[in-house]
């Protein structure tokens, strides 16, 4: 592995690419991140240019909702970059993405901004494409020659084999109050790891439905991951809504941690995909 002189500052605006940048060894060319930005923990300790428009700590996942859809229906941002902080870095590269505009910021906010500086826009809506896209910021970044991704395919088949073909239905939610079905890529590890969800949407944004979508589907599996949650705030606000899980009927519930796994596009989603596994078949290994 080798790496061109040529991209020596990165600034990332997505907390995925700022994974994949360090899997890729490229950690030290990393100039700059976004508040998110909290792996690995070396990222922590770099300058942020971003910053959220709202205060959310501490809130409950309804209250959280109410306050986002309040901003997109005002038309207000949900971020502040200092694009003056990223001019002064002279960066080679800027990593922006176009998938969600409440996950991280969006490449159209600082396009404008940011003109004459080079700028990668990620824009990954399945599993293949999230690797794709790591691939196209190693080539992004002059790195000569990567096998991050051929190991992530590597650990990503090995769990299918060990998976065996073995199926359980169930529902995928990435938000709890209210509910959201299971988007983007995350249908993709669903299949990987056996769960047959019917109100996934594959390569889709995720979407609101409703508990009682929930029910209808008929989940003999719950998996609960809210985007943004670590373990913790995770069981928290599943404990929160014990009842309308309970309505569902699902026999067993499976709570993740959906700011580490499954949220980001970057190179743990083959942990998580390793996780789920565990998790579905813990019991049949």
């Amino acid at each position: 592995m080798g790496v061109k002189v040529s991209v020596a500052r990165i600034v990332s605006l997505v907390p995925g690419a700022t994974e994949s940048l360090y899997a890729l060894g490229l950690g030290d060319r990393v100039a700059a991140v976004t508040h998110e930005c909290d792996w690995p923990a070396a990222a922590r300790a770099l300058p942020r240019v971003t910053r959220s428009t709202l205060e959310l700590d501490g809130l409950e996942g309804g209250d959280i909702d109410l306050r986002v859809a309040g901003a997109a229906e005002r038309g207000d941002p949900l971020y502040v970059v200092d694009t003056a902080a990223i001019r002064r870095l002279e960066p080679d590269l800027v990593v922006a993405q176009d998938v969600c505009a409440v996950c991280a910021v969006a490449a159209d906010e600082v396009v404008s901004e940011l003109q004459g500086l080079r700028l990668l826009r990620q824009h990954p809506h399945t599993l293949e494409d999230v690797l794709q896209g790591i691939d196209e910021l190693a080539k992004a970044s002059d790195l000569e020659a990567s096998s991050l991704t051929t190991r992530l395919r590597a650990r990503i088949e090995a769990a299918v084999s060990a998976v065996g073909g073995r199926r359980v239905r169930g529902v995928f939610l990435e938000w709890l109050d209210p509910p959201y079905a299971a988007g983007h890529w995350t249908p993709d590890l669903l299949r990987a790891a056996g769960l047959e969800d019917p109100l996934a949407r594959p390569g889709l944004p995720s979407v609101p439905i409703t508990w009682e979508a929930v029910a209808a589907a008929e989940p003999e599996v719950l998996v609960l991951a809210p985007c943004g949650f670590d373990q913790a705030r995770a069981e928290a606000e599943a404990g929160r809504l014990r009842d309308a899980i309970a309505a569902t009927g699902c026999r067993r519930e499976i709570v993740l941690d959906g700011s580490a796994y499954f949220n980001r596009p970057g190179p743990r989603l083959a942990d998580s995909l390793e996780v789920l596994a565990s998790e579905l078949w813990a019991d049949q290994a």
